[in-house]
């Protein structure tokens, strides 16, 4: 079991690192922009996702190596009195649109993360970005499902177990944290 996980680890990162270095710079390009703009930059997920976001949203908010000015980054996953109340007046689903609708701007940027791609309040908050002339994103598995004609920056991980898909999420939202600061000179 131990060295399965391991090979299985190896191959989706040799996988990811062939696929994705493109669309994550891209991606990377658009926050840059945002941000340097007075923009900011919203991310979004359920369960381990959720806790990527709030992971990532951290690093660029208050640090990720150095110390060095702040990012303007956010989880929509942690305000527990705006999440209670969307769900309970309008249903789970809206949790996250509910909020981009309040705080999202143009040239903002949307992150949903959903190893499925499936996530109805992920794919509800990438629509409602969209249509109020958010730069959207996802970080998904293999095809992307649902987010995929959403996200204007599409990153998803070759591989359908989600384990795996979670461990190259995180790698890469990390990648984004050191060249985001790169890129805005802060390091």
């Amino acid at each position: 079991m131990y060295q399965k996980v391991f090979n299985e680890h190896i191959q989706v990162a040799a996988d990811t690192a062939k696929r994705l270095e493109t669309p994550l710079n891209l991606l990377i390009e658009a926050c840059a922009k945002s941000v340097a703009a007075g923009g900011k930059l919203m991310f979004c997920g359920n369960g381990g996702s959720a806790a990527d976001a709030q992971h990532i949203a951290t690093e660029l908010s208050v640090r990720y190596v150095g110390d060095r000015a702040p990012i303007a980054a956010l989880a929509l996953t942690t305000d527990t009195s705006a999440l209670t109340a969307a769900a309970n007046d309008m249903g789970y689903e809206q949790v996250f649109a509910r909020q981009v609708l309040a705080l999202g701007r143009k040239g903002d940027v949307v992150v949903g993360i959903s190893t499925s791609g499936k996530s109805r309040n992920v794919v509800l908050a990438l629509e409602t970005a969209r249509q109020m002339g958010i730069v959207t994103a996802a970080f998904t598995g293999d095809n992307g499902a649902l987010m995929t004609s959403l996200a204007d920056h599409l990153i998803n991980v070759p591989s359908t177990v989600t384990a795996r898909i979670q461990e190259m999420h995180i790698t890469l939202g990390h990648l984004l944290c050191e060249s985001l600061e790169k890129r805005l000179g802060l390091v």
